[in-house]
């Protein structure tokens, strides 16, 4: 089983060490001070606890070195896929699957979903159809990551916490290759569940970022203050609450009600979200995948989302300010 990991940063990362550890065939796509501090001493994983882990593996900035694979995990940021559909199809053989581990709502949504919406494309996460036309939606296997980590510095990934990634099919099937992936990252110590319902999960992760996110960069505020302060907590239900009736219409079943996840993120502490953490670094922020794909699932379902809708408008207008949209 060959794996390509393109974009080996924190989570790309995090997944190929495990996965090289575990004697798997895995290869990494990088860029920069990264990938040459990878190709000169290695990538290293640091975990609160154990010994700092290195393993030498294949790592280049050119997919053509790489040939064909068995599987493609695409742990880039969504904004960053469409442009680098085009380099990655070196890797993609007859049987490659593409395994999509990227935040927010995925351009293969609607891809088996079945009912009326059947093939709808999103063009907030999938501009021109690019990875519809370009991957082919048969190829995709979705997958939830769950860990947290960072690139502390060029070549060393540090976990922060977690170890899951949940699969599953856009149909809900068990297929031989989800199986088979599910098999290699539980051989490399990691949580891989195939989920029949891959969208509820989705979603749930989702429900956090669509609100949490945004709200954290207009207000700087970690979760902890912006899911107990009253106004910032009424902000973020009621755009969950939005989000929840257009799911819902869709199919999907939330586990838990809009105060539990609330109170998660609460308990979560002092974290600066990911979209905060991008502009305070000057990098380009989330906000299609995360926010502006679930005002497009709004007008595709007939649904109003009047405080996302406000909340979209002052977050892009803050990340052009800053010059990071």
């Amino acid at each position: 089983m060959r794996i390509c990991i393109f974009g080996a940063g924190a989570i790309g990362g995090y997944l190929a060490v495990r996965l090289a550890q575990a004697g798997a065939d895995v290869s990494v796509v990088a860029r920069g001070p990264h990938l040459q501090a990878i190709q000169a001493q290695g990538l290293t994983l640091m975990e609160e606890g154990a010994e700092p882990l290195v393993v030498q593996l294949r790592a280049t900035a050119d997919p053509a070195e790489l040939g064909p694979q068995d599987y493609v995990v695409v742990t880039l940021k969504a904004h960053s896929v469409p442009a680098v559909v085009g380099a990655m199809q070196p890797l993609i053989g007859p049987r490659t699957t593409i395994v999509s581990g990227v935040n927010g709502v995925p351009w293969w949504y609607f891809h088996k979903i079945g009912g009326p919406w059947e093939g709808t494309r999103l063009q907030s996460v999938d501009p021109g159809d690019v990875q519809w036309n370009g991957f082919g939606p048969d190829r995709v296997l979705g997958c939830v990551v769950y860990p947290a980590a960072e690139v502390s510095s060029p070549g060393v990934i540090r976990l922060v916490e977690g170890n899951r990634f949940s699969l599953g099919e856009p149909d809900g099937s068990k297929s031989d290759r989800a199986v088979a992936l599910s098999q290699a990252l539980q051989a490399a110590g990691l949580k891989a569940p195939v989920r029949p319902k891959l969208r509820d999960e989705i979603w749930v992760k989702l429900w956090g970022n669509l609100s949490f996110n945004p709200i954290s960069a207009l207000t700087h505020a970690t979760l902890d203050v912006l899911c107990t302060d009253p106004g910032t907590r009424a902000v973020a239900r009621n755009m969950m609450l939005e989000a929840q009736t257009l799911a819902e219409k869709l199919g999907v079943v939330f586990p838990i009600d809009v105060e539990r996840r609330i109170d998660g993120g609460a308990a979560v502490g002092a974290h600066r979200t990911s979209m905060l953490q991008d502009l305070e670094a000057g990098r380009p922020m989330e906000i299609d995948a995360l926010v502006r794909a679930v005002q497009e699932l709004g007008r595709v379902t007939g649904t109003p989302t009047p405080t996302l809708d406000a909340v979209l408008a002052l977050v892009t207008l803050r990340a052009r300010v800053a010059g990071l949209y």
